[in-house]
């Protein structure tokens, strides 16, 4: 697609006022991409590299007038799902893709952030279930926020991520991408799991403080690759590469006193000499 007439990319999320995840990192992600990223926020959040002090949910109705806003004029040709922390958020995004038939939809779980605060009340969580997973294209849990969706304990071997992921294709998901970066070893495994295949997805594991944002950035990564006309797995190959790149490069930055942001921009920034 030429430059005059960019893929376009939505992200439906909260705002993160330090930079590093949310509604931010996902711009900075399809903008590093080549993608054009439009965004609809679903709340506010007062953060910073060390922690959440408050949350500002966004009214239903104007989430809806975003979307409506949004889809009415821009060919949109993915979705990325992440902060929705109350069910009648849920219900407001879920209805509005419905009606609007929206494509490419990448849901990211989003429950805790990474200094450790919760991002989604507890009783969104079967509304989340309900709503959203059967519109997702992907789904993109970490280990923790897959046993919180399906009641289990953490999964510890790629047998049991396997059989969780399984799990929630039968919960409606078309796919499910099982993050394994809060496992452990030398080796970052991540599975895709359909219902035709699992396919692998190793890579080096980084030791690293600076990880805020690492899944908000992974699955827009995803809605990049989708936008940009890629198949799944070619979308989710290209986005654990992107990923892993910028958790390797996230030592390069100084920012903020507690769990910095990945490199979002590792290799630009390096073509230009920065």
């Amino acid at each position: 697609m030429s430059q005059k007439s960019p893929p376009i990319a939505v992200t439906i999320a909260g705002s993160d006022s330090s930079g590093g995840a949310g509604i931010q990192a996902d711009l900075k992600t399809f903008s590093a991409l080549g993608v054009y990223g439009a965004s609809v926020i679903t709340a506010l959040t007062a953060q910073n590299t060390l922690g959440v002090t408050a949350i500002h949910d966004a009214p239903p109705d104007f989430i809806t007038a975003q979307m409506d806003a949004v889809f009415s004029d821009l060919k949109v040709a993915a979705v990325k799902i992440g902060m929705l922390s109350r069910p009648a958020t849920i219900a407001a995004v879920a209805d509005a893709l419905e009606r609007l038939g929206a494509r490419n939809i990448v849901l990211d779980p989003v429950m805790v952030a990474a200094s450790g605060a919760r991002l989604l009340e507890d009783a969104a969580i079967a509304t989340l279930k309900a709503r959203l997973l059967p519109l997702a294209d992907v789904v993109t849990p970490n280990l923790p926020e897959a046993a919180a969706l399906l009641d289990v304990p953490v999964a510890a071997d790629e047998a049991a991520m396997r059989a969780q992921g399984e799990a929630l294709l039968a919960l409606g998901a078309k796919a499910v991408l099982m993050k394994g970066g809060h496992g452990e070893g030398a080796e970052s495994v991540d599975l895709l799991v359909t219902r035709d295949a699992v396919l692998r997805l190793p890579a080096p594991r980084h030791a690293t403080r600076n990880t805020h944002g690492t899944g908000c950035t992974l699955s827009s990564a995803i809605a990049s690759g989708l936008a940009r006309g890629l198949t799944l797995a070619e979308a989710v190959r290209a986005a654990k590469t992107y990923i892993t790149g910028a958790i390797a490069a996230a030592d390069q930055l100084e920012v903020g006193q507690g769990h910095g942001p990945v490199h979002h921009f590792h290799a630009l920034w390096g073509q230009a000499g920065l």
